[in-house]
């Protein structure tokens, strides 16, 4: 699979851009704030429906403009298909497949996929667990693109769960609901609560998937992953994906049986929950363990290790998708320049292969020579064939 065609209008940087793609390496040369990385951005967008650089769409619509619009052709095979998304902060996005009628944007996830390597990585293996949850979610709906609605749905039941733990949370400091006449803050109390059961079996049904979807994806993800690392850092690993659940009652695999661990492991908690106004336990708060050899990479990896370790993730990520049936692009911004020469060499002939590898750098020789190809110079808002 690789995008043949790229329009953008009104995004980021750009009021119209028109890029030509192909098979092959293609890379985006110019000085940094020029617009590199916005061409990438956009189809890392049609693929996730999101920007690995912000958490909300409004900074993706240039300065002015009401919208953004992303336009690509698609060759999958002798197929061919034309997505386009458009944004609108404030609003809900639109999208259409084949200039049909209109589609809900997650319909598209799917048609492109990407595997994106860049400096915000380094949070994989050094930041929050959130940076963890957000890399295996984003693989779980690559590899399968129905779980974008599971994930949906779990962030929209665990938002109203919280809205009623909170309101019960401040009832029970009142004594009551807030505004509740004398005598009725008992029975206001338990008419908040009275959901509660009900908001707990959602969210563990649809927990319960997304956590079965995270394990088998580990599972697979961890011999690609220690494979990677030993041909960036021969000699180096080996390397351990760990899940950590947010409970300990939380240890099995199958579907049936980690939605009933979730349900014990609520009523569990419920008392605390209640008290803080805040759901404590579920996918949310799980994390994703990343060990060096015996210890935690997080606090003991050196920079260079800890490099290694976020790169072999994106790597065994590209391999497991491709082993799936439906090779990803590759993207790879301003990566090089972050590494020291070994890993840069390394990196490049690793992913030189690959069906199409799209690159940023700032100059000509942050790009290894191994990935050759097409070059565009970006600079100014424009971008020109060399």
């Amino acid at each position: 699979m690789h995008v043949t065609h790229l329009s953008l209008a009104d995004f980021r940087s750009y009021a119209r851009a028109e890029v030509p793609l192909g098979p092959g390496v293609t890379a985006f040369v110019g000085p940094n704030g020029q617009g590199k990385t916005n061409l990438v951005e956009a189809i890392g967008y049609l693929a996730t429906l999101g920007s690995h650089r912000v958490a909300t769409d409004a900074p993706l619509v240039r300065m002015g403009a009401e919208r953004a619009v992303i336009r690509a052709q698609v060759r999958q095979g002798e197929r061919q298909q034309l997505i386009e998304v458009e944004i609108n902060p404030g609003r809900a996005n639109r999208a259409r497949v084949n200039r049909s009628s209109q589609v809900r944007p997650r319909d598209i996830l799917g048609i492109v996929r990407t595997v994106l390597f860049a400096p915000e990585d380094l949070a994989l293996v050094k930041g929050d667990p959130g940076e963890r949850r957000r890399f295996l979610d984003e693989l779980v709906t690559a590899r399968s693109p129905r779980m974008a609605g599971v994930r949906s749905d779990y962030e929209r039941v665990l938002k109203q769960r919280n809205t009623l733990l909170k309101t019960a949370a401040l009832a029970r400091r009142h004594g009551g609901r807030t505004g509740a006449p004398p005598g009725r803050a008992g029975s206001s109390l338990g008419a908040d609560l009275s959901t509660l059961d009900v908001w707990d079996q959602h969210l563990a049904r649809a927990g319960a998937e997304l956590l079965a979807r995270r394990l088998d994806l580990i599972a697979a993800l961890q011999p690609l992953a220690d494979k990677a690392y030993e041909q960036l850092a021969p000699g180096g690993g080996p390397v351990a994906l760990e899940y950590r659940p947010s409970a300990p009652e939380i240890t099995g695999h199958a579907r049936e049986e980690l939605f009933e661990q979730l349900m014990a492991a609520l009523a569990q908690v419920r008392r605390q929950e209640i008290e803080r106004g805040v759901t404590l336990v579920g996918p949310h708060r799980d994390d994703l363990l990343l060990k060096l050899g015996q210890l935690p990479a997080k606090g003991y990896a050196s920079h260079g290790e800890s490099w290694s370790f976020a790169l072999a993730l994106r790597l065994a990520s590209y391999d497991l998708l491709r082993a799936e049936g439906n090779e990803p692009v590759l993207v790879l911004d301003d990566v090089f320049a972050e590494l020291d020469t070994r890993r840069r060499e390394r990196l490049a002939e690793l992913v030189a292969p690959g069906e199409q590898v799209l690159v940023t750098a700032a100059v000509d020789d942050d790009v290894p020579h191994v990935l050759a190809g097409t070059r565009f110079t970006v600079q100014d808002g424009t971008v020109e064939r060399v």
